[in-house]
């Protein structure tokens, strides 16, 4: 007796997601260009330290610094940056595990950019090193954050963010001494994803490193201003 199962169609959800996404990450990236801002989609791991660098960034970028706050739950990283003294919107998620361009448009009609010049728009992820990778949000910059704590294999175990970011950043390097990190491993394996990846390393707790890195931000930024006039 022949075997009259059909075979399963098998329909990908993945394309059209993604499709969608990127018509809501192309009006961003138009709303940016014509704002003048910087903008950073900060990706990381839970606890790896993304808000407390960004209580140490607002102290140097003081109100040019805007921040968009992804968590599954609560304000209260929204809470911590507004008490470091800038202004900030939180996406909660409920359960979905990154950000997506949609929920930064939303963001974005909330926040009233016209109210006072954002030099720097920083979005930080939901804690997570895979599905944040995939999802374009208009950003300028990618980066990806791996704290000390972490250990220095997890580039090539998530070779799809470290593979894809602009920009590496080396967190809690105050802990170099009390723990075992090899920081030349890891950028040598994210070189090897990313030979153009630019590399930072910074302490959130001490502000190590942290005016280097504002003062690179300022520097892109800067250039985008004179991308625009010259368009003019």
């Amino acid at each position: 007796m022949r075997n009259s199962t059909k075979p399963r169609k098998v329909v990908d959800i993945t394309r059209p997601v993604l499709a969608k996404n990127e018509e809501f990450a192309a009006a961003n990236r138009g709303l940016f260009r014509d704002k003048a801002m910087l903008v950073l989609n900060v990706i990381g791991s839970p606890g790896s330290g993304k808000t407390t660098l960004l209580e140490a960034m607002a102290r140097h970028l003081h109100d040019a610094m805007v921040v968009i706050e992804g968590d599954v739950q609560t304000r209260r990283d929204a809470e911590r940056i507004e008490q470091a003294g800038c202004r900030a919107y939180q996406i909660e998620t409920h359960g979905a595990c990154h950000l997506d361009a949609k929920a930064v448009a939303h963001a974005l009609e909330q926040l009233d950019l016209d109210r006072g010049e954002c030099e720097v728009l920083v979005i930080e992820n939901v804690g997570n090193l895979i599905c944040p990778s995939s999802f374009d949000l208009g950003e300028h910059l990618k980066i990806g954050l791996l704290s000390v704590p972490e250990g220095d294999d997890k580039v090539l175990k998530y070779p799809s963010l470290f593979s894809r970011i602009s920009d590496l950043v080396v967190n809690k390097i105050d802990l170099l001494p009390h723990l075992t990190f090899d920081v030349e491993r890891v950028i040598a394996e994210c070189r090897s994803l990313n030979g153009d990846v630019r590399v930072f390393k910074t302490s959130g707790k001490t502000g190590e490193g942290v005016d280097n890195f504002c003062r690179f931000l300022l520097d892109e930024r800067a250039k985008i201003l004179v991308a625009r006039a010259s368009r003019a």
